[in-house]
């Protein structure tokens, strides 16, 4: 740590913290992560191996660039490139989104990093807007891989995954034991819609509540979901329904573009295997109508050797970086549209467990400051057409439903998990009230686990 002088700390979790440092003889600054004592903590150590395994092999020019890993009395030191904002920044700074040709530039340059990931059969496991930095020239980067896994790592229990909740996928909240790059794809499009309107799209107060809103806005869960539903045990009042999904997304957005909507809706189908594949996305017809790719990609180049250019710590690895980034767009270009979107899954072992409450409490900050960010901010441009009631009661179902039975199944469906996000909210709030990371909570890690 000698080369390095302390400026601020960033943020900090439960296997560690994160902060903003000046290189002495370059004058750059970095961020660096600080483990805990990784040779008194088997977990912690296993954690930082794990991640430094994995930046070394992701070179991409929209992944956060590692400099160097370094051990200093008993704890792993990795050092960072330093990019001063985040999407959740700019989600903060412009109300009602960020606009449709900025929402277009970061969603396609947030997919070219999960694609790389996916290629490498890595899932990132935690994209949210806190966890895609933005530079000032509009170049976005990836970060925080604490969470990310192997797709082909089968055999080893994943009992230490827990994701920010606004962006989970409906597989991991009804405890699906085997899932794959299909949770990335969910997240991407709750981030791209939370980035067009300016609010979460599923701002759910507990993982009931979350399955609650994404049930009301896109219909019942795929047959294998409802069936492990009746397995689940916080689940287990719920009325299975039947297998018929329908897709309210138009509905609910009703200004928006079609090519805006189908993105969306392929990054948000209900049943993981049916959603599209990163590379998929890339192709599609949002991006490719106006040749947009050909024209922005060569711009952002550009500015990503500027940014490289300037910073003397990374011209080491710019050559490596850009390299790896150009291989893969070049072996994507060549490959046919995806046959499986979501192929690589994770099986976890017979008797693993979603992380409980309090664990998810100890390794993230609680959302209740986002929330409250939300709700002071002023109307989306996008006009939202559910219809709401007083203060405290949910929103309800305004889609269409096709007959008379699968509306009853429906509204018992909806009632049955409604009743339990109400019950699962006192229990949560009892819970909070005696949680010791209560003082912690309003703490936002910008760049906490890149």
């Amino acid at each position: 740590m000698d080369k390095y002088e302390h400026v601020m700390l960033v943020g900090e979790g439960s296997y560690g913290v994160v902060m903003k440092c000046r290189h002495k003889e370059s004058n750059q600054m970095v961020a660096i992560k600080k483990f805990l004592e990784t040779e008194e903590d088997a977990t912690i150590r296993k954690m930082a191996l794990r991640e430094i395994r994995m930046l070394r092999r992701l070179k991409h020019e929209n992944l956060v660039a590692i400099i160097e890993v370094f051990r200093y009395r008993k704890r792993f030191y990795l050092v960072f490139e330093y990019l001063n904002g985040t999407i959740l920044d700019e989600l903060e700074r412009m109300d009602g989104g960020l606009g449709e040709e900025r929402c277009r530039e970061r969603m396609y340059q947030i997919i070219r990093a999960i694609s790389f990931c996916h290629s490498n059969q890595i899932i990132h496991r935690d994209v949210k807007p806190e966890n895609v930095l933005v530079s000032s020239n509009g170049v976005v980067k990836l970060c925080d891989f604490g969470f990310a896994r192997l797709a082909s790592n089968t055999n080893e229990p994943l009992t230490d995954y827990v994701a920010t909740r606004w962006y989970r996928a409906p597989e991991l909240l009804v405890g699906d034991q085997n899932y794959g790059t299909g949770v990335d794809i969910w997240a991407v499009g709750c981030l791209f819609a939370e980035m067009l309107t300016g609010d979460p799209l599923f701002p759910g107060e507990s993982d009931i509540d979350q399955l609650f809103l994404i049930v009301k806005m896109m219909g019942k869960p795929c047959p294998r979901h409802q069936q492990l539903m009746t397995k689940n045990s916080s689940l287990r009042g719920i009325k299975a329904a039947s297998p018929h999904v329908t897709n309210t997304l138009q509905d609910n957005f009703r200004d928006w573009p079609t090519l805006t909507i189908d993105i969306l809706a392929d990054c948000l189908k209900m049943d993981p295997s049916q959603r599209g594949s990163s590379e998929d996305l890339l192709r599609h017809s949002y991006f490719t109508h106006d040749n947009f790719p050909q024209v922005f990609v060569p711009a952002l180049r550009e500015k990503v050797l500027l940014e490289y250019n300037a910073n003397p710590l990374l011209r080491k690895t710019k050559a490596e970086i850009l390299y790896s980034t150009d291989r893969h767009e070049d072996q994507r270009m060549k490959k046919p549209p995806s046959c499986e979107p979501c192929k690589w899954k994770f099986h976890f072992a017979a008797g693993d467990t979603i992380p409980s409450k309090r664990k998810l409490n100890d390794t993230f900050e609680n959302n209740t400051d986002r929330s409250q960010r939300s709700n002071h901010r002023s109307t989306p441009k996008v006009i939202l057409t559910k219809s709401k009631e007083k203060q405290g009661n949910r929103q309800h179902f305004t889609g269409d439903v096709r007959n008379g039975n699968n509306a009853a199944e429906m509204y018992m469906l909806e009632k049955s998990l409604e009743s339990l996000a109400r019950l699962s909210q006192k229990n949560e709030y009892h819970h909070r009230s005696e949680s010791p990371h209560e003082e912690n909570r309003n703490s936002r890690n910008k760049l906490t686990r890149t």
